[in-house]
Order: C-alpha cells, then sequence, then structure tokens
C-alpha cells in the first residue's frame, strides 16, 4: 500500500474482509484496511481539529436540507473495487446514504483530506489513486494543516483529473459539485497560521 508497517489483529498479519470488520466494530481507534492488510491511522493534531470545524461546520449548515450532505471521519468508506476500508476527515455524499450503508458508504461525490507530515504523501499518492476507483468521486480537496495550501483535484467532461491550487488569504476555495465557495483564511481561522498585520484590518501569514 504505501511505506506504513501493517499492524497484526487478532495475532494475524492478514484478515478476510469479515474478520476486519467485526475487530474494527470492537476497537478504540481507527484502522484502514486494504487486501487483507490492517493499517493504524494517525491521530489528529490541534491545528486539524481547528481546520475540520471550520471547514465541516460551514458545509454542515450550508448543505442543510440538501441533497449532498457532508460526513466526517466517523464514516467509514469502503471501495469494493480495490478492498480499502478507510476514514476520510470529510466526505460528502449526494445521494440517500441509508439506500445502501451496510458496513460503510461506497459513493461519496467529494472527499477532503486534511493533511499532516505523517499523511501527505499517501494522501496525494497511493490513497488518491484507490479513491478513484470510486464511481461518483469528482472533486478531491487536500488542506495542508502546516501552512497556507489547498489543493483541489476535479474530474472534467473528458474524464481528467485537474489540479486548481489555493495559497492566497484572499483565494476562495471552491467545491464545484456542491457549489460551495469559502474563503482560505476562513478555513484556517484559530490556526495561528494568519494574523493581522499591526494597526490594520488585513489579514497576512504568519512567519513561520
Amino acid at each position: 500500500m504505501d511505506i506504513r508497517e501493517p499492524i497484526l489483529a487478532y495475532g494475524k498479519k492478514t484478515l478476510t474482509e469479515e474478520e476486519y470488520l467485526t475487530w474494527e466494530n470492537s476497537a478504540l481507534r481507527k484502522h484502514e484496511f486494504y487486501q487483507g492488510k490492517v493499517y493504524a491511522m494517525a491521530g489528529a493534531g490541534l491545528r486539524h481539529n481547528i481546520i475540520f470545524s471550520n471547514v465541516f461546520g460551514d458545509l454542515a449548515y450550508r448543505l442543510r436540507g440538501k441533497t449532498c450532505k457532508p460526513y466526517g471521519s466517523d464514516l467509514r468508506i469502503h471501495i469494493p473495487q480495490n478492498t480499502l476500508y478507510t476514514y476520510p476527515d470529510i466526505s460528502i455524499i449526494c445521494n440517500d446514504i441509508m439506500d445502501n450503508y451496510i458496513e460503510a458508504a461506497t459513493q461519496p461525490t467529494v472527499i477532503i483530506e486534511i493533511l499532516s507530515t505523517s499523511t501527505k504523501e499517501y494522501d496525494r499518492g497511493t490513497k488518491f489513486e484507490l479513491y478513484r476507483d470510486i464511481p461518483a468521486f469528482k472533486e478531491y480537496v487536500l488542506i495542508n494543516s502546516e501552512n497556507l495550501h489547498v489543493e483541489v483535484y476535479r474530474l472534467n467532461k473528458s474524464n481528467r483529473w485537474e489540479l486548481e491550487e489555493y495559497r492566497k488569504l484572499t483565494d476562495i476555495l471552491e467545491i464545484k459539485q456542491v457549489n460551495w465557495s469559502y474563503a482560505l483564511h476562513a478555513v484556517y481561522e484559530g490556526t495561528g497560521l494568519i494574523a493581522y498585520k499591526p494597526n490594520h484590518s488585513t489579514l497576512m501569514e504568519q512567519p513561520g
């Protein structure tokens, strides 16, 4: 899968899907499952949680009553095409989740991951490759928790993924599948990565 090492579950190196689900449903931490192997998921730091609250709170408010709804990292996603079970930071699902939900949701339209040092290469690389097997998947948002940088990959009409990047506090982040826009400074509000210039109301990036 990547350079991470799988862990033992039930004292075994590999599990069946059924064994994983039974074990995972009683586990105290969340774990990914891929091709029989189980991987511990990294914990979330303070900036990660602040960014999650900023973004998820606004999505939940503005998509209330709409067809597409956001879900947090407690929602398990399964990709039958490649066996992955995982827990994205935020998933947006545009159908009735209860219609086909058994052990996990399978058809997110938008996935948002908040990057950290330990996860960013996996989220940009292998995990994105696995997510692309989801038939409903159209937009992938990667929010860096260490500096002001958001990447949005969108599936175009030619079925190719295009990248748009946001780096300025005045940029407006867009998730086009749900007609949602959000100022970059609001994404990072409270993280310590932005500040007001003394005696001015202008936002500025906080020196590292």
